[in-house]
């Protein structure tokens, strides 16, 4: 289980994303080595405060993604308003943002 969850901004414009990345890139490592301190296998991120927000927040998120699976986490991410489930869906990330839950053989 995650130590802490760590929280998007609300406003994720591609002006801000480099400053953004930065910052978010420190704290998935940091919270990476603690979680896998701990064995864990999520680290969560809640995109509940996300008001305004373009193109730029996938790309932040995908690159979120990709530095937890290097660290041999996965990123899951909560409370993503509804407005940004239908961008990813649209650009077609959807799946790789929100991955559908593996299904078992009854």
């Amino acid at each position: 289980m995650p130590l802490a969850m760590l929280k998007l901004p609300d406003a994720v414009r591609l002006a801000d994303a480099p400053a953004l990345w930065a910052g978010l890139q420190a704290s998935l490592r940091a919270e990476a080595a603690q979680i896998g301190n701990a064995a864990g296998r999520q680290l969560q991120l809640n995109a509940g405060d996300l008001r305004s927000f373009d193109s730029a927040a996938l790309t932040l998120l995908l690159a979120a993604a990709r530095l937890c699976s290097q660290q041999g986490l996965t990123l899951q991410i909560q409370n993503a308003p509804p407005k940004l489930l239908e961008l990813a869906r649209v650009y077609g990330v959807d799946e790789l943002l929100w991955p559908a839950p593996a299904q078992t053989a009854a």
